[in-house]
């Protein structure tokens, strides 16, 4: 979806666009215009600890050839879209929390109003009170009409925010369905074992027992 890596098969369009047989030139043509964003699992080495939060918000913004004026007043507006102060505009990503840290990514991608934010592992370095701060804010672009593509291993933290779920087990989709049935009742083994490993899902997953024997099955 990056176009990184060449689909070997099927079919990706984004905003309506079939870009599976884009090259290099085209996809940094795509990426340029802002159409597709991505959010790193650790921010704190996604943005560049040496420009401030402004510089790091705007530059997406200057790339496309928007003035500066405006480009620190959208990098103003997105950074409050996450629920952050503007005084954090000058600071260094270092001066910040892990939390601060991760929504200032969540704002650094939203900027260029794409059609699709990819986010890989989002919350799974942060601790709860941030997790669940940064979980609700993708709750809100979702219910605002952005379209997310959400990466993790814990269903926990999907169950709330996704409306389908893809589960790839060593390189393959395995299941995929509406997030109620994938995770009230997941089919393949691997599903099971990713609910039951749920913190958030143990009212309705298996026990440790279960949980074993579903490794189990795997391995063998």
């Amino acid at each position: 979806m990056l176009g990184l890596v060449r689909a070997s098969a099927g079919s990706i369009r984004v905003g309506g666009e079939e870009v599976t047989g884009y090259g290099n030139r085209r996809w940094r043509a795509l990426r340029r215009r802002g159409i597709v964003q991505y959010v790193f699992q650790d921010p704190l080495r996604s943005l560049d600890p040496d420009l401030t939060i402004e510089d790091s918000l705007s530059e997406p913004l200057l790339i496309q050839g928007v003035e500066r004026t405006e480009a620190v007043e959208r990098a103003r507006a997105f950074l409050d879209r996450v629920h952050l102060s503007a005084e954090l505009l000058g600071r260094l990503p270092g001066e910040l929390s892990g939390g601060q840290r991760q929504r200032v990514a969540v704002a650094r991608a939203l900027v260029t109003e794409p059609a699709l934010v990819i986010l890989d592992e989002p919350v799974s370095a942060l601790d709860s009170a941030n997790r669940v701060q940064v979980l609700e804010i993708l709750k809100e672009l979702c219910a605002a009409g952005t379209s997310l593509v959400f990466i993790s291993h814990d269903l926990g933290s999907i169950a709330g925010t996704a409306d389908r779920i893809a589960v790839l087990y060593r390189g393959e989709l395995v299941e995929v369905g509406s997030a109620r049935d994938v995770i009230n009742h997941p089919r393949h083994v691997y599903t099971r074992l990713l609910v039951g490993s749920a913190p958030t899902l143990h009212a309705r997953t298996a026990d440790r027992s279960e949980r074993e024997a579903l490794r189990a099955r795997l391995a063998g």
